[in-house]
């Protein structure tokens, strides 16, 4: 019997010099070298002339030139050099949670959107119970939780649409387990109205979100209880079910969940103050409320994992141009 072969080289061998275990996983290449076996690798055009490659051999493409095309992210010349710095320290710093996100946002791309949410969390759950994450728990200083309303989601109704409102504005609509069960409560209610109203998802107070409450992170004790309620009560997937009923409305900062989650919808629409950011490598984790799944159905793999790698913001002009939103307004 003829033995199968496989249609790609085995290089294992190869794959162990950019083991996350014994460094940094990541390698910045020029157009025309090789893409190692096992790395994270980021294409970096230096000349600003768009290279004809095959972007899906790549886990981030930076070039010089403005305006570039998906996949790839334009850097001004000038900042190019302090960039690429801040991802090489970013993958050094957390070289598991950066190998583990290129790997999820691999393998999820062609995956079902519940599919792929279910292994983002199981990734997500892992980390935290590494040691990455754990050390930047113990430097961790005190945060501070801010104030959480007694009722941090509002529920309005109006004819045939439902308005729900991140109202929470003392800790800046932290999504705390009380607001993330909060918010999936109502947006099941509106998915499973017989009456099948449309959705406005939006926020009270100076930003839609700051994301996941820094007090309630390492909390956790039971890690395989948290991934089935991450998943079990997934906001994301409830607004991904809503499809065109439902529409987020956002504005100043969205930061980690507080984009993850409202990326779900499927019309988004930003006030000119929007600034997202992930920034969850840096806590040696990977987004886990969705965002390997929603953010990049808008924005691509490629965008995704070069904004978690230098933990960068990015303004609603920019989010406009990539997809992530769908217009500006006030």
């Amino acid at each position: 019997m003829k033995r199968a072969m496989s249609a790609v080289p085995s290089d294992l061998m190869g794959e162990e010099a950019f083991s996350p275990v014994s460094g940094s996983p990541l390698v910045l290449l020029a157009p025309g070298e090789r893409v190692p076996a096992g790395a994270v690798a980021v294409l970096v055009d230096r000349d600003g002339l768009l290279p004809d490659v095959d972007a899906a051999a790549y886990d981030a493409l930076v070039t010089t030139r403005a305006g570039a095309p998906s996949p790839w992210v334009s850097a001004a010349p000038g900042r190019l050099g302090a960039q690429l710095g801040a991802v090489q320290a970013m993958a050094a710093r957390a070289p598991i949670a950066t190998a583990l996100l290129a790997r999820v946002l691999r393998h999820g791309e062609g995956l079902a959107f519940d599919t792929a949410l279910e292994l983002e969390s199981l990734a997500y759950s892992a980390l935290l119970g590494g040691e990455e994450f754990a050390r930047w728990l113990a430097a961790r200083p005190a945060p501070d939780a801010g104030v959480q309303a007694a009722h941090p989601v509002r529920y309005a109704r109006e004819e045939e649409h439902v308005t729900l409102t991140l109202a929470s504005p003392g800790n800046r609509n932290a999504m705390t387990a009380a607001m993330r069960d909060a918010l999936y409560e109502a947006l099941v209610n509106v998915l499973e109205d017989p009456s099948s109203p449309d959705l406005t998802l939006q926020a009270e107070g100076k930003c839609f979100s700051t994301g996941g409450s820094l007090a309630e992170f390492g909390t956790a004790r039971d890690l395989a209880r948290a991934h089935v309620i991450r998943t079990q009560h997934s906001a994301a997937r409830v607004l991904h079910r809503l499809g065109s009923r439902a529409t987020a409305r956002l504005h100043g900062a969205c930061i980690g969940s507080g984009i993850e989650v409202p990326a779900a919808a499927a019309h988004r629409i930003a006030a000119a103050d929007l600034v997202v950011q992930l920034p969850e490598l840096g806590m040696g984790l990977i987004p886990g409320a969705g965002g390997t799944v929603t953010l990049v159905r808008a924005i691509g793999r490629q965008r995704l994992l070069w904004l978690a790698l230098g933990a960068f913001r990015i303004g609603a002009a920019q989010a406009l141009d990539w997809g992530l939103i769908h217009a500006i307004e006030p």
